[in-house]
C-alpha cells in the first residue's frame, strides 16, 4: 500500500491541547452569557476542526485524563507534584468539550489509572502495526518517543494550539540531535520540571545527547559510569536512581486494554442536532457553521468532497474603505442611513486627544474620512455627525472627548459595543474590539502592518475596519441582550456616557502647594514612626518586607503566627490589626501608623502629579469597571481618599472651587443601600423608619436591644449600623464578631434578634439567593443583570462566594443605577436650564459640583429634586447638601 492509500489515524490528548488553549485565549474573552468560561473549549475545537480540513483523517480519538492520579503517582508521590492547582476558570470545561465532541461523533477515551500519553502511545502502536499513518497531537514531550516513519508528533507552539510544529524522524534528530526513542532517556538524565522528575545535578540537554551518542541508551551510560570523568560522572553515579526512576516513569505504556479497536475510530457524520444544541449553549455561532461546512469531510471511508471555494471562507471579508467628497459622501450617507436604520457604524481617529480621522460604515461598505479642521468637502458628513442619526461605536467615551475637544458637533449616539459587552458579560468584561469580534464573531480583527508606509490597494484595516466590526458586532450583541438589559443600555448607560465625558474633560481644581506641603509632612512622620520601631527592635529593617517583618514579628519578638500564606505567615494590614488587637506590642502599633502615613503619602503624590497645566485633575471614570455597575475612578483614583481621618479631610481640603467659580456644592444620598434594602425588602420596621425621618440606626437599635430609641448608646448603634450593612454583604456571626470584636456567641444573638424584629429582610436575603440560583443571575430595580453560574459549582469556596455576591448585588446595583439616573438628569437639566454651573466628580454616593456666580439657588434645586425623584421607592431618596470653597469645607 503506498502513502497515499493509507489510512489516517488522527489521535490527540485532550487534556494537554485544552490546557494550552485556556492560557492561550483570554479567559475574560470567552464566556457565555450565564457565566459559564468556555475559552478552553473553544481553542481546542477551533484547532479541531483546521486539523481536520488540513489533515483530513480517516479515524480520530480524543484521549483525557481521569485525574491527576496513576500508578506513576503511587510509585513515586511527588510526580508532577509542583504543577499548580487546576484554575477555576477551566474547571468544567473539559466535560464541555467532551460533550461536543460526542456530538461530533468523535470518541473519547479514559483509562482509569493511566494517563492520556499511554492511550496515545497504545493506539499509535496499534495504528503503526496495522498500516495506518498516524498523527499524535499532544504538548507532551514525553510522545516524542512514539515518533517513527509512520507516526508524526503534532505539537503546539509556546503561544498555544493555533500553530503546530510537525516532528517526524528527520526533524526530531535535527532538534534532539537523536533518534525519537531515545528522547525518553534524555528527559530521564536532564529531568522534567513539569513532572516534578529531578535528573542528574549539572546534566543538560547537550551533555545527556554527548553521552547517548557515545554509549547508545541510558542502560549503556549507566553501564558506563566509571569512564565518565569530572563532577557530572561523580553526580551520575550518586544520583543514577534519579534516572532510572525517572526512565521508568516517563516510558508510555504500549500495551493497554482499551474498549476500541481501530475500526471503532472511522470519521462518521456528525449529529447535526446535538452539534446545534451544544454549540448554541456554549454560543459558539461561527464555530457551528465551521462544523457544518467541515460535514462533508468526516464522511466514511475518509472520501473526499470537494467543498466550494466561498464555503471555506470563514467570515465575510472587511470591505475596502472608499474615500468620497462632496455629493459622493452626502449620497453615500443618504444611502447608507437608508439601509441602516438602527444605526451606522462611527470610528474615531484619535491622535494626542485630538481627531485626525474617521471610519463610517454600513452593512457592505466603508469610508474612510481623513480629518483636518475647517474642510468643506465634508459638510455632509459634519451634518450626520451633529444630527440625531443613530451611531454605533466601541469604546465612545474616549472618543466623544477627542469630538469635543475638537469643536465637533455630535449627537446620536445609541450604541456603543464596549458597554453593551459589559452588560452582558458584567463579571469579566471584553475590553477591546479585538475580543468582542473573537468572541461574538468568530472572527479575528485584521490589523494593518504598521511598518507599511503606503498601504496596499487591497488592504483593511484601520478605523474603517474597525467602524464595520463594530457595526458587525453591535448587531451581535444586540440580539442577545434581554429587555431588561436593553432598556438600561438605553435610558441609563448611554446618557452617562456623555455625562462621564463632560465631567472628564472638566476635571477639578487642585491646590499643589496644599498637597506639597502635606506629602513632605507625612513623610517625616513616617520617618519618625520608622525610627521608632527601629528603637522598639534594637535594629533597622525594611519595613515593607514581609520576609524582614515575619522574621522580626514571629521570630525576635515570638508573637502568635497569623495566616499561612505561600511566603510563611501574613503580614497585610488586616493580619497586623488581628495580631495587633489580640498582643498589642508598641513595634506593631508603630508599624500600622508608618504604613498609615506612607499609603497617605503615596496618595498625595499621585494627585499632585495628576495636576495638569491649568491646575486641574481629570481623573478618567470606568464605566465598565464594576459588575455591579458602580463607576470608578483611575489615573488618578479619586475614590480612594480617606473620609474620617485628619489626613484625608486635608487631602479633601486641596480639592477647590475653580477660577471664577463661587463655591462648590457636594450632594450626598444617605443610607442609599439600606433604603433599597427596605424598599426590596417591604420591611415595614424599615420602612417606618424611613419614612418617620428617624436615625436608621438608633431606630433599628431600640429594636434590637428592646430599649428606647433615646437610650440607645453609642456602642448599640455601631453593633446595630454593622450588622445592618454586613447582613446584605453575606457578613456571618464569625465576621461580625471579628469587625465588632465581640464573642461570636454576642454576634449570633444580635443576627437572631436583628432578624427577629426585621423579619422580612431575613426572607429578602434568603429569597435573593435562591431566585438567583433559578434564574442564574439577580438584577436590580431597573433590570440590570448579573449572572451567577458559580451558584451552582460544585467548588464549595467558588459556590459561598457567589451567594455572598448574589445577596447584594441588586441592592448594590439599584443604587449604581439611581445615581447614574439622577447624574444623567442634572446634565440635562443644567444644559436646558443654560446653567454654567458644572459636575465635577462622582465618588461613591456622593456629587461634586463647581458653582458659577449666582447659581446657587438653581443648582440645589437642579441637583435635589433629580437625586430625591430617580427612583419610585417605597422610602424617601435623602440628600444632604453641602457649600465650601474646597471638597473638606462643603462636606455635611
Amino acid at each position: 500500500m503506498s502513502d497515499s492509500e493509507k489510512p489516517t489515524l488522527m489521535i490527540i490528548d485532550g487534556h494537554s491541547l485544552a490546557y494550552r488553549a485556556f492560557h492561550a485565549l483570554p479567559v475574560d474573552s470567552f464566556q457565555t452569557h450565564d457565566g459559564q468560561h468556555t475559552n478552553a473549549v473553544h481553542g481546542f475545537l477551533s484547532m479541531l476542526l483546521s486539523l481536520l480540513r488540513n489533515e483530513k483523517p480517516t479515524h480520530i480519538a480524543v484521549a483525557f485524563d481521569i485525574s491527576r492520579f496513576s500508578f506513576r503517582t503511587r510509585e513515586y508521590a511527588d510526580y508532577k507534584g509542583t504543577r499548580a492547582s487546576t484554575p477555576s476558570e477551566f474547571i468544567g470545561q473539559v466535560p464541555l468539550l467532551q460533550e461536543a465532541l460526542a456530538a461530533m461523533n468523535i470518541t473519547t477515551l479514559t483509562k482509569e489509572d493511566y494517563e492520556a500519553d499511554d492511550i496515545l502511545a497504545t493506539l499509535s502502536v496499534r495504528g503503526n502495526q496495522e498500516g495506518f499513518h498516524v498523527l499524535v497531537v499532544s504538548g507532551d514531550r514525553d510522545t516524542i518517543q512514539l515518533v517513527n516513519e509512520n507516526v508524526t508528533l503534532l505539537y503546539p507552539a509556546s503561544q498555544g494550539v493555533s500553530a503546530l510544529t510537525r516532528y517526524d524522524p528527520a526533524r526530531v534528530r535535527e532538534k534532539y540531535g537523536i533518534e525519537p526513542a531515545q528522547y525518553p532517556d534524555v528527559a530521564a538524565l536532564v529531568g522534567e520540571t513539569s513532572d516534578n522528575l529531578i535528573g542528574i545535578s549539572k546534566v543538560g540537554e547537550k551533555t545527556a545527547v554527548k553521552w547517548l551518542g557515545l554509549y547508545g541508551s541510558l542502560d549503556g551510560i549507566l553501564e558506563h559510569a566509571e569512564e565518565i570523568k569530572g563532577v557530572v560522572g561523580n553526580n551520575l553515579r550518586e544520583q543514577k536512581e534519579n534516572a532510572i526512576r525517572n526512565r521508568r516513569l516517563n516510558r508510555l505504556v504500549t500495551d493497554l486494554d482499551l474498549p476500541v479497536q481501530l475500526p471503532d475510530l472511522v470519521r462518521c457524520a456528525i449529529d447535526e442536532p446535538a452539534v446545534r444544541d451544544v454549540f448554541g449553549r456554549l454560543e459558539f455561532r461561527t464555530l457551528l457553521d465551521r462544523v457544518i461546512k467541515l460535514e462533508g469531510a468526516g464522511a466514511p471511508e475518509g472520501a473526499a468532497v470537494a467543498v466550494p471555494e466561498e464555503i471555506l471562507v470563514a467570515a465575510p471579508k472587511a470591505p475596502i474603505a472608499q474615500d468620497l467628497l462632496d455629493e459622493e459622501l452626502a449620497a453615500w450617507i443618504a444611502r447608507a442611513v437608508s439601509a441602516s436604520p438602527a444605526g451606522l457604524g462611527l470610528s474615531v481617529e484619535v491622535q494626542d486627544g485630538l481627531v485626525i480621522g474617521f471610519g463610517l460604515s454600513g452593512p457592505a461598505e466603508s469610508v474612510n474620512l481623513p480629518w483636518q479642521p475647517g474642510r468643506a468637502d465634508y459638510l455632509a458628513f459634519e451634518s450626520w455627525l451633529a444630527s440625531d442619526s443613530p451611531k454605533i461605536m466601541h469604546d465612545a467615551k474616549r472618543q466623544v472627548k477627542a469630538l469635543r475637544r475638537s469643536d465637533l458637533n455630535f449627537s446620536g449616539l445609541v450604541f456603543d459595543t464596549l458597554v453593551a459587552g459589559w452588560l452582558l458579560r458584567p463579571g469579566g468584561p471584553d475590553k477591546t474590539l479585538a475580543n468582542l469580534v473573537t468572541r461574538y464573531l468568530d472572527e479575528t480583527l485584521p490589523v494593518s502592518d504598521p511598518n507599511q508606509l503606503i498601504p496596499a490597494e487591497s488592504e483593511t484595516g484601520g478605523v474603517p475596519t474597525e467602524s464595520w466590526y463594530t457595526f458587525r458586532v453591535a448587531a451581535a450583541i444586540e440580539a442577545l441582550l434581554d429587555d431588561g438589559s436593553r432598556e438600561v443600555l438605553t435610558a441609563i448607560e448611554m446618557p452617562t456616557l456623555l455625562t462621564l465625558s463632560d465631567m472628564e474633560l472638566a476635571g477639578v481644581a487642585v491646590s499643589h502647594d496644599q498637597l506639597s506641603a502635606l506629602s513632605g509632612q507625612l513623610g517625616e512622620r513616617a520617618a519618625g514612626l520608622a525610627a521608632g520601631a527601629y528603637a522598639e527592635i534594637g535594629r533597622e529593617v525594611n519595613l515593607g518586607s514581609p520576609k524582614q517583618l515575619q522574621e522580626v514579628l514571629f521570630e525576635q519578638l515570638g508573637m502568635p503566627k497569623t495566616r499561612a500564606n505561600k511566603t510563611g505567615f501574613s503580614t497585610d494590614a488586616g493580619a497586623l490589626a488581628d495580631l495587633q488587637a489580640s498582643n498589642p506590642h508598641p513595634f506593631l502599633d508603630l508599624l500600622l501608623q508608618h504604613r498609615d502615613a506612607t499609603k497617605l503619602r503615596q496618595i498625595v503624590e499621585t494627585l499632585d502629579k495628576a495636576i495638569d497645566e491649568t491646575g486641574r485633575i481629570h481623573t478618567t471614570y470606568v464605566q465598565i469597571g464594576t459588575a455591579t455597575g458602580r463607576i470608578s475612578s483611575t489615573d488618578p483614583n479619586l475614590q480612594n481618599i480617606p473620609v474620617r481621618t485628619e489626613e484625608g479631610r486635608r487631602i479633601r481640603a486641596a480639592f477647590q472651587a475653580g477660577n471664577g467659580a463661587e463655591s462648590l456644592l457636594t450632594a450626598d444620598y444617605s443610607q442609599i443601600e439600606m433604603r433599597i434594602m427596605a424598599h426590596l425588602s417591604g420591611d415595614p420596621g424599615l420602612i417606618e423608619a424611613f419614612n418617620a425621618g428617624e436615625d436608621l440606626h438608633r431606630f433599628v437599635g431600640a429594636s434590637v436591644f428592646g430599649v428606647a430609641p433615646e437610650d440607645v448608646t453609642n456602642e448599640m448603634r455601631s453593633k446595630v449600623k454593622a450588622m445592618s450593612y454586613g447582613l446584605a454583604y453575606g457578613l456571618s456571626a464569625f465576621g461580625l464578631s471579628r469587625q465588632l470584636r465581640i464573642d461570636t456567641k454576642e454576634a449570633k444573638q444580635l443576627i437572631t434578634d436583628y432578624f427577629a424584629r426585621f423579619g422580612a429582610v431575613r426572607d429578602y436575603l434568603r429569597n435573593v439567593v435562591e431566585q438567583a440560583k433559578v434564574d442564574g443571575y439577580t438584577a436590580t430595580i431597573f433590570g440590570r443583570r448579573r449572572p451567577f453560574p458559580e451558584l451552582h459549582s460544585s467548588n464549595r469556596v467558588l459556590r459561598e462566594n457567589a451567594e455572598r455576591a448574589a445577596l447584594n448585588a441588586p441592592i448594590q446595583g439599584s443604587a449604581a443605577d439611581i445615581m447614574k439616573i439622577a447624574m444623567n438628569g442634572i446634565a440635562v437639566d443644567l444644559a436646558e436650564g443654560g446653567l454654567e454651573s458644572r459636575m465635577l466628580l462622582q465618588v461613591h454616593d456622593e456629587l461634586i459640583f463647581e458653582v458659577a456666580p449666582g447659581e446657587w439657588d438653581a443648582l440645589r434645586q437642579v441637583v435635589t429634586h433629580q437625586m430625591e425623584t430617580a427612583a419610585d421607592l417605597l422610602v424617601p431618596l435623602d440628600v444632604q447638601v453641602g457649600r465650601g470653597d474646597n471638597w473638606d469645607a462643603a462636606a455635611h
